[in-house]
């Protein structure tokens, strides 16, 4: 199908059932409607409801609602993974599945010149039957997680009775030597193995989606992760385009949630440590007392967003015995969802502990100016804080035992690391932060990565 350079693409948008998944994939369908291409985007009825706001061109991108099938043993009206315990998303991949028949009649009838899909690896299946449709993977980790977690061939047995040396140690070629997980972190790869959907590991549907597919996308920039997608191209055999971060505008108008911003003036510029952990991670209740009594030890003001830990209904319960009285206005732990990005950009916020979740990670390292202290818990994030500290030392990530767990004096330390004002290396990785964030922001560079990106989607259809 040979395409004239100006007539415009019908894509069709189809990520998993997760919102996480599902704003990265909207924050690229604003960019390409930006340009005039028409979006046909899958998603369920609540996401749709949540995120129509974020749907910046409704005249290019409509909304197709999915109707996610009910599965045994998965709760009534659940729709994406803020619906069910992470115990029970393989159910949730099960009814994405399930969808097989009503993608294709709507692929069938719509003919669109691409898909992008990330966990539905069966998408690439029905363009091969229908023909004249373009299969793109599109990948919102960073690229060293595909390259050193989907690059091998160990069978599930295998890789079990695998040393942690040998289950941690990088495939043939892999091109970095910091970028790695230790040997404590091999049980973080195990999850590659798990059953996540019926009869499927998440190791068998994402290596089919990116063997399968036309091409795959990357939710990064060369001048920090090309080196990644360069190791991809070549062990998949595949072309490998970069969107850029693809990040949303900041918001505009004052931080009216909760009172924060009330509070937060309260403080000094640059004085407040903010913690947040995205929507997902919850802390078992041990680290979670270690994580405020680690921000209470520094003597800082802080704030604290995150879900309730194992076992518990509020984190007002899980704090430490005499925790409250003691940090009283200076401390502020909450449970609910804030604009993580208005408040990293209020002049009183400091410093950012982050999980490194790829969102997270961009919006840090990109829009705003705090001191990145890093404490990932999953490969994924693990990987991305390797990234930030060994090759672009932007931060300094919190030490932890070889069960994986920190404390509240290696917590401390960190942050104490990158905000004490003598530090030599609060200065080294501020600079840093300071040329990377210049880089990111330069005019043109986010809109010129959606241009090479575009014009390459035209070339894949003329071939």
């Amino acid at each position: 199908m040979a395409e004239s350079i100006d007539s415009k693409l019908q894509i069709v948008m189809f990520p998993w059932l997760a919102l996480g998944h599902i704003i990265p994939f909207l924050n690229l369908s604003n960019e390409l409607a930006k340009k005039g291409h028409k979006i046909s985007f899958l998603l369920p009825k609540n996401a749709q409801i949540k995120l129509q706001n974020l749907n910046l061109y409704p005249n290019l991108i409509t909304f197709h609602t999915l109707k996610i099938p009910h599965i045994h043993g998965l709760p009534y009206g659940a729709e994406t993974t803020a619906d069910v315990p992470r115990s029970l998303e393989t159910l949730l991949a099960t009814a994405m599945d399930e969808l097989y028949d009503e993608i294709k009649s709507f692929l069938q009838n719509l003919k669109p010149h691409f898909v992008f899909f990330d966990f539905a690896h069966w998408v690439t299946e029905i363009a091969l039957e229908i023909g004249d449709i373009n299969t793109i993977c599109y990948k919102l980790t960073s690229p060293a997680t595909s390259a050193i977690s989907l690059i091998r061939s160990p069978e599930k047995s295998v890789f079990m009775a695998s040393t942690a040396a040998e289950k941690v140690r990088p495939p043939p070629g892999y091109p970095s030597t910091t970028v790695v997980l230790h040997e404590h972190e091999a049980k973080l790869l195990e999850f590659l193995f798990q059953e996540y959907g019926k009869g499927v590991t998440i190791y068998e549907r994402l290596t089919k989606g990116m063997t399968l597919c036309d091409a795959i996308a990357l939710k990064t920039c060369r001048e920090i992760e090309g080196t990644f997608g360069d190791y991809i191209a070549t062990q998949f055999k595949k072309p490998v385009l970069y969107t850029g971060p693809v990040l949303p505008d900041p918001e505009k108008g004052p931080l009216a949630e909760h009172g924060l911003s009330n509070w937060l003036e309260k403080f000094e510029p640059g004085s407040v440590v903010f913690c947040a952990f995205g929507s997902q991670l919850i802390l078992e209740k041990k680290q979670f007392q270690e994580l405020v009594l680690g921000l209470e030890l520094t003597g800082l003001p802080f704030l604290v967003v995150l879900k309730p830990p194992e076992g518990t209904n509020s984190v007002e319960e899980a704090l430490p015995e005499g925790f409250k009285e003691r940090v009283q206005e200076k401390g502020l732990v909450l449970a609910c969802w804030v604009p993580q990005l208005k408040i990293l950009t209020h002049k009183s916020v400091g410093c950012f502990v982050s999980h490194c979740g790829y969102g997270s990670m961009w919006e840090s390292l990109a829009l705003c100016d705090c001191q990145l202290v890093l404490l990932p818990s999953a490969n994924d994030q693990t990987l991305s804080a390797r990234m930030m500290e060994q090759d672009l030392k932007v931060g300094v990530e919190v030490k932890k035992d070889e069960n994986g767990w920190f404390s509240k004096e290696s917590l401390c330390k960190a942050v104490k690391c990158v905000m004490d004002k003598d530090s030599q290396v609060g200065c080294l990785v501020k600079e840093n932060h300071r040329k990377w964030k210049e880089v990111l922001s330069s005019p043109g560079f986010m809109s010129n990565y959606i241009d090479s990106f575009i014009q390459i989607l035209y070339e894949l259809l003329v071939k």
